[in-house]
């Protein structure tokens, strides 16, 4: 079965729509959460994502965050970002079914491990193959006999603001295909200042590099 899977979205429209079509045709989908807050979109998100078919989609710490109704974190900005982003939020109901991990063909999906920030030097124990996100940075390392990747973020890469990430991944076989592709994101950063997000949010993604 090949999978597209996908993470950290962050309300992020014009990237979830670039992403999906770069992925073609594929057998399903595993979304590994955090497709809301940050960008002005994630009551679009959460509906595109909603509408794939054959999806496993999971929760991330943003949607913790938006069912709790409070920002959990220490970062003074996310909480500005959370603050102007909860308030139009109204698709909660999708938000409370979503499950923490999915397993199959000894491949274990989850938006990170022990709600820790892992990075491709990161010490963790493995059971099994492990695809995670959280942390918006892409890789694919050997922890013999397993591997753990990071399917990178799609809407707000840490790296590259205009660089969207995910990957495929062939169930059958294991075989993994790191994603990449560039995009515009003079959209998204207009839609920031048209919905009158604080002067601070908006210079956050307009101070991020970028490759293109």
């Amino acid at each position: 079965m090949l999978l597209a899977v996908f993470s950290d979205v962050h309300g992020n429209l014009p990237a979830l729509e670039l992403m999906l079509a770069d992925a073609g045709t594929v057998d399903g989908y595993v979304c590994l959460g955090d497709t809301v807050n940050y960008g002005p979109w994630s009551n679009e998100c959460v509906d595109l994502v909603e509408s794939l078919p054959n999806l496993v989609s999971l929760r991330g710490n943003h949607e913790d965050y938006f069912l709790a109704g409070e920002y959990g974190g220490g970062s003074t900005l996310a909480r500005q970002f959370f603050r102007h982003c909860f308030g139009s939020f109204d698709r909660m109901a999708s938000l409370r079914g979503l499950e923490a991990e999915y397993r199959t063909n000894g491949i274990r999906f989850s938006h990170t491990i022990g709600d820790r920030y892992v990075f491709a030097d990161t010490p963790v124990e493995l059971d099994c193959n492990s695809v995670i996100g959280h942390t918006h940075r892409q890789f694919l390392v050997c922890r013999s006999p397993f591997y753990l990747c990071n399917c990178g973020s799609v809407g707000q890469n840490r790296a590259f603001l205009d660089v969207i990430e995910y990957v495929k991944i062939e169930t059958e076989t294991g075989e993994v295909d790191l994603r990449g592709l560039t995009y515009d994101p003079g959209p998204l950063i207009s839609e920031l200042r048209a919905r009158h997000y604080p002067d601070d949010c908006v210079a956050y993604y307009e101070s991020k590099p970028r490759r293109g």
